[in-house]
């Protein structure tokens, strides 16, 4: 593997952010907080009133919507690793990124209006069409969604990117609530999901573009960067795979398990799993600027992330274990019982995946993409893989959350180890 990734590129450039102020760091972790808890009061509310059975079916279209959009959260890394300040009197690449959201939205609305004839009735058995159109819409809007967010990173416009993230978030849950209340239906849920990712930035970007247009280029040209584009999102769609997607995989590979067995686990898996692995994807955009601002501590300040995700991790599986189950037992009275065990090997799992939430946008603040995307793809294959052992559903449910991050983590280890001594300018 090069350690020279991106010939003809003056990787010593930095962006206009630098990840110093304490101030963005503030804003970012206090939007991150507040879409986690949305989340997770659509994640214990929505079965508490439509039941296990019936969330499985959410589940599935919450997983592929969210699949796909981590998949293109490549974008957005990208983006926000190649934007910087444009010069007085530079009109190079003017408007690339604008053209980049516009063309890349409509090819995925295309791909995935294309596509659906394929797996529409495998995914959505009951509901089939009635459910593609939100999922289309919704993963099309979020290109300019990842785009804004990326330039917004790549400037540091903590405000901007505060009322982005804030926006979907919260407005998901008022629409995905109110329509647990008034009119619970898979298609009403679906679009109750996928509308807060265009109004998001419909609602930002008027206040966002003085900050942007004609402000800010890009650093390679629109063919580099599409092929940057292409790495993150391979690794982005792993690691969708590994998270939010789970729970399709979950079906997929699983295909003979009930409704009501399926539904127990992703929703133990979600709640136990959520507090870290939101806080680490919300934060890869975040956390790539923060090691690029701090090359020169970089071992340390890798070191001292990954030992606070594990502190945490391992203060929460405890937790879970004694407190779990009967915390369980009362919101959710009528389903099945979880063991303390399981609880406590799914926070440990998050953990897992923190900690590699952490090692990738380390790799990838040296510009390696190629390593970056192995550590993710490799991570999912391994999750696949378990998954489609000849073991009990739980079992190999279990195995395949912890083999998965740590064979990830893993490469991204044995990378950063090799090159420990390269400046991170030449990485």
């Amino acid at each position: 593997m090069s350690h020279t990734e991106e010939p003809g590129q003056d990787q010593s450039v930095t962006t206009p952010a630098t990840a110093n102020g304490g101030n963005g760091f503030i804003l970012i972790v206090a939007a991150t907080g507040l879409v986690g808890v949305a989340g997770y009061l659509i994640t214990v509310w929505v079965p508490a009133l439509i039941g296990v059975g019936p969330y499985s079916i959410f589940a599935v279209f919450w997983a592929f919507i969210f699949l796909v959009a981590t998949a293109l959260s490549g974008i957005q890394q990208e983006i926000t690793r190649g934007t910087e300040a444009r010069l007085t009197g530079d009109s190079t690449r003017s408007g690339q990124a604008g053209k980049f959201a516009l063309v890349t939205s409509f090819a995925v609305l295309l791909a995935v209006l294309g596509s659906a004839p394929f797996w529409q009735s495998a995914v959505f058995p009951e509901h089939g069409w009635a459910m593609v159109l939100p999922l289309a819409v919704g993963v099309a809007s979020y290109v300019p969604l990842a785009v804004l967010a990326g330039s917004l990173y790549g400037i540091g416009h903590w405000k901007a990117l505060f009322a982005l993230v804030s926006i979907e978030g919260l407005l998901r849950l008022v629409l995905v609530i109110a329509a647990a209340y008034l009119k619970p239906e898979a298609a009403v849920f679906a679009w109750a999901i996928a509308i807060p990712f265009p109004v998001a930035v419909l609602a930002v970007w008027p206040f966002a573009r003085v900050r942007i247009v004609g402000k800010t280029r890009l650093d390679v040209a629109l063919p580099r960067l599409t092929w940057n584009v292409g790495r993150t999102i391979v690794a982005a769609a792993a690691m969708g795979i590994m998270i939010s997607g789970f729970p399709l995989v979950l079906k997929l590979t699983s295909p003979t398990v009930s409704a009501d067995d399926l539904g127990i686990i992703v929703l133990a898996a979600t709640l136990t799993r959520a507090p870290l692995i939101v806080v680490g994807m919300a934060l890869q955009s975040f956390l790539i600027v923060f090691f690029r601002a701090r090359a020169a501590q970089f071992w340390r300040t890798l070191l001292m992330l990954e030992g606070v995700v594990v502190a945490i991790g391992l203060t929460l599986a405890v937790l879970g274990y004694l407190l779990g189950p009967p915390i369980f037992a009362f919101v959710y009275p009528k389903a099945p019982t979880v063991d303390g065990w399981i609880i406590a090997t799914l926070v440990l799992s998050s953990a897992l995946v923190g900690a590699l939430c952490v090692s990738a946008p380390a790799v990838l603040s040296r510009n390696a993409h190629s390593a970056f995307s192995a550590g993710w793809i490799v991570a999912a294959l391994a999750t696949i893989g378990c998954l489609l052992l000849p073991l009990p559903f739980i079992d190999k449910t279990v195995l395949a959350l912890l083999v998965g991050p740590a064979a990830g983590i893993l490469v991204h280890a044995v990378y950063l180890v090799a090159v420990r001594k390269v400046p991170i300018a030449a990485a």
